[in-house]
């Protein structure tokens, strides 16, 4: 059953009623409610009486205890929260795809809001045509592509943080067979998928990336056969997306009883789940992207866009958890991997790693892990040598880089 919960926070309560912030690997703390799902009422003060109030709902498609994507939109919420006094939410959380035109309607004519975010791909066609119906109303979809004046869309992508990854399973990797655990064949699955291989093969160039999917954003025991099942044959390295830490606790279990499988936290901080099995991971932090658009929507200053965040932007995180890029106990196996990267000679594969990162966050225009030339599973060229994959191409992406074993469709 889908949960309604409400926060109209103020200055006076904030440092006692939200004190996880996004960053923090604590435990998702969820907004207060009644019993019978009524938003609670908090105190205001007189002078933020005087302040226009500005309602957004958040429609997530997983509940925000997960540990991934939606704990992850949860957090910043949380974060933006206590810096916007004028600002009140409302969280609906595992939200089925098919459902979501109906409580969009529910956001905007039972609980008044004055914007609705809607938080998976599945969700766009719903959106649309809600923003086509509440004209007066504003609307942001995370991961799509379709747009309207009154609908914009925002993702934190990625790819940049899995191609790290990869760089570090490649070097970690014994039996040369990696394993990744994919939600749905869309484009952004397929892109990260890619990109996790690219970078293992800089490393590993015989390597293997081998792809189960699971038809599904959150389903812990079907993460966790298909993680078993890519042990079985042999991969000692999984990626991920999914929205639990079913995959690193499948890791964690096989690292303690002596065989190592090597995982990356998805989306939020799982270090926790695999201290001896998360090697680092592709994190997101939401805060500065939401803080942004409310804030514009309130001055009446926003338009429709596409907001595109990476590391630059501080959208994507490199990390095991917050705290640590890389999980202190795989330092000194990835330093003992040394390898010739055209650029930096001979290099072990902790100092790749960081130097990427240093770049790509400096500048995304000085390395882009989809430069070519890359080919297709065919052997194909889909990226001409001196080429970079531009934002529509990620977009659209759907085959797989040499080197990756699966489809790309059902």
């Amino acid at each position: 059953m889908n949960i309604f919960k409400t926060s109209c926070i103020t200055a006076m309560i904030l440092s006692a009623a939200l004190s996880c912030g996004c960053g923090k690997p604590q435990p998702p703390v969820k907004s207060p409610s009644t019993a019978a799902g009524v938003p609670a009422p908090t105190a205001a003060t007189s002078e933020q009486q005087q302040v226009r109030k500005f309602k957004a709902g958040l429609i997530y498609v997983g509940p925000v205890g997960d540990y991934g994507w939606s704990n992850a939109h949860e957090l910043a919420r949380l974060q933006v929260m206590k810096k916007i006094p004028w600002l009140q939410s409302i969280v609906v959380e595992s939200v089925p795809e098919a459902d979501s035109a109906r409580v969009i309607d529910r956001l905007i004519l039972e609980e008044k809001c004055d914007a609705v975010f809607t938080t998976s791909f599945g969700y766009m066609d719903a959106t649309v045509d809600a923003a086509k119906r509440y004209p007066n109303k504003l609307f942001m979809h995370c991961s799509g592509y379709k747009r309207e004046k009154n609908l914009g869309t925002y993702f934190a992508e990625l790819y940049e943080t899995y191609y790290l990854c990869g760089l570090m399973a490649g070097a970690l990797s014994k039996t040369g067979k990696i394993g990744y655990v994919g939600a749905h064949p869309i484009p952004e699955v397929v892109r990260h998928i890619n990109a996790f291989a690219i970078g293992i093969r800089e490393i590993n160039p015989e390597a293997k990336l081998s792809v189960k999917w699971l038809f599904s954003w959150y389903d812990p025991a079907k993460a966790k056969e298909a993680a078993e099942a890519l042990v079985a044959e042999g991969c000692d390295a999984i990626s991920f997306t999914e929205d639990s830490p079913a995959v690193i606790q499948v890791g964690e279990a096989h690292t303690n009883a002596g065989k190592p499988v090597y995982t990356f936290s998805h989306y939020s901080a799982m270090l926790k789940f695999g201290e001896n099995s998360v090697v680092s991971g592709q994190l997101v932090d939401w805060t500065g992207m939401y803080e942004k658009t409310l804030s514009a929507m309130h001055t009446g200053t926003w338009q429709s866009e596409d907001l595109w965040w990476l590391l630059k932007e501080g959208a994507a995180v490199l990390g095991a958890d917050f705290r640590q890029t890389i999980n202190y106990r795989h330092i000194d196996m990835l330093k003992g991997v040394t390898r010739e990267i055209e650029g930096f000679g001979a290099i072990n594969a902790y100092d790749l790693v960081n130097k990427r990162l240093d770049q790509m966050k400096a500048d995304p225009r000085s390395f882009d892990p989809f430069t070519g030339p890359i080919k297709d599973q065919t052997g194909a060229i889909r990226i001409p040598e001196g080429h970079v994959a531009d934002h529509d191409a990620l977009w659209s992406m759907d085959w797989f880089v040499e080197g990756v074993e699966g489809r790309t469709s059902q």
